[in-house]
């Protein structure tokens, strides 16, 4: 029987959709959510500042407000590796489509 709240050894995953349902259970801690989410928009909130004022080198604080937040949440709340050390790419999706379902109110903030 498969459990939702680790990665099975060797999960290959075919799919986004596939993935999302795992990405979340990683995600069950509401601190480590909240923290993405502050992640997310200051994230947003420096990419317009960067195109709005033409400050280029503002950039290189993506990376690391939007990492740096997520990764507090998982290593001190929900005590866990993150899901991008093994699936970037479905990884940045996942923290974009989260934070939307936090947005719409589908999952709890």
């Amino acid at each position: 029987m498969s459990n939702l709240t680790t990665q099975e050894p060797g999960k290959k995953y075919s799919s986004f959709a596939e993935f999302y349902p795992f990405y979340l259970s990683e995600h069950a801690n509401l601190t480590c959510r909240r923290l993405h989410f502050v992640g997310s928009c200051l994230v947003l909130c420096v990419l317009a500042w960067a195109l709005l004022t033409q400050s280029w080198s503002v950039l290189i604080l993506l990376p690391i407000i939007g990492y740096g937040f997520a990764w507090v949440g998982h290593f001190f709340f929900e005590k866990n590796r993150p899901a991008t050390f093994t699936y970037p790419l479905y990884s940045f999706i996942g923290d974009w489509v989260m934070f939307k379902d936090i947005l719409i109110g589908k999952i709890k903030f």
